[in-house]
């Protein structure tokens, strides 16, 4: 189903550098070992462990932010592992991207099971999520499609996206346990009915417009970022209100990995830019209020985290790096 928008606004069509930015976020990397592996998608578990995958490395691994401690588990060659998540259990979710399959790693034993994608097509499973249940959903960037992992029952429920080559990206769980998914290939949302699977498609104003990444805050706006124009924008699933806001670094920002904090901050690095920034945007008063330059540059933060036990952003670099911001 194709829904339209209701309402659209430019809420802030400021020139790139024309706010007041705060004070910078305080920023530290670890180097990883491995070199050129690009480690990607940290998570934190609940012992403070950062996982994380490494994508061209073909490794799942850990650091201990406290000793600078990595260690590393391989994977079959050529798995590509694309992204990755961590159960209450501590289970390692991880998105063989390469191998089409979404692989558990037991990290007391090494063992790993894997879930082989049921359609000959699902070949490239991308961000992996958990709803409520524990059960993860995902996306299926060249595929073409958004699936639903069973958890208890190993079983892999798949929804075609209707539009062509719409490149289902970044994916995010709303409150009520509904799918929200950005189509980079297209100018779209995604919205998915969890009870009978039904996939909805809201076009943004612009036909220009590549959403990559998104998050939801408290109230379940769905906000994302507008790689390919340099937006920062915002639905509001109740009104169908869209509204944005003009990058700091305008349309060059290149906007990628995103994360919402407990105070419904929203943190978002613009990649277009050399070095990657790390900026920050209060939701409350629709404004940028802070921007830090990533130390090693960035090259692209993809994805990121957020850890609010210690108030923490985490974000793996292209320059073969893990990195954390205190944004408390």
């Amino acid at each position: 189903m194709k829904l339209k928008s209701l309402l659209f606004a430019t809420v802030c069509a400021m020139a790139a550098g024309d706010y007041a930015a705060a004070d910078t976020v305080e920023i530290q990397e670890w180097l990883v070992p491995w070199e050129s592996s690009r480690p990607r998608d940290p998570f934190v578990d609940q012992r403070g462990r950062v996982w994380f995958v490494g994508q061209r490395g073909h490794y799942v691994a850990n650091l201990n932010p406290e000793t600078g401690e990595f260690n590393r588990y391989d994977l079959e060659l050529g798995t590509g592992p694309h992204n990755l998540i961590v159960g209450e259990d501590r289970t390692i979710w991880y998105a063989g991207n390469l191998k089409k399959h979404i692989g558990k790693l037991n990290p007391a034993t090494g063992q790993i099971t894997k879930v082989d994608m049921p359609h000959r097509r699902a070949k490239d499973p991308h961000t992996l999520v958990f709803d409520s249940k524990g059960d993860i959903w995902f996306t299926v960037q060249h595929g073409n499609f958004v699936g639903k992992l069973h958890k208890d029952r190993q079983f892999v429920e798949l929804i075609e996206v209707p539009t062509k080559k719409a490149r289902p990206y970044g994916i995010v769980i709303d409150s009520k346990d509904v799918p929200w998914v950005v189509a980079f290939g297209t100018n779209k949302l995604l919205r998915i009915d969890p009870v009978n699977m039904q996939l909805d498609e809201i076009e943004l104003p612009d036909e220009d417009s590549r959403p990559r990444r998104l998050v939801i805050t408290s109230d379940d706006s769905i906000w994302y970022g507008d790689y390919a124009l340099g937006f920062l924008g915002k639905y509001d699933p109740a009104t169908g209100r869209i509204s944005q806001w003009v990058m700091p670094s305008g349309e060059d920002s290149k906007p990628y990995g995103m994360a919402v904090d407990k105070n419904d901050r929203i943190w978002i690095v613009e990649t277009g830019v050399t070095p990657n920034r790390f900026v920050g945007f209060d939701t409350a008063t629709g404004s940028f209020i802070t921007e830090s330059d990533i130390p090693s540059g960035g090259g692209s933060v993809r994805h990121m985290n957020y850890y609010e036990a210690a108030g923490e952003v985490w974000f793996g670099t292209d320059t073969n790096f893990v990195g954390r911001a205190r944004v408390h």
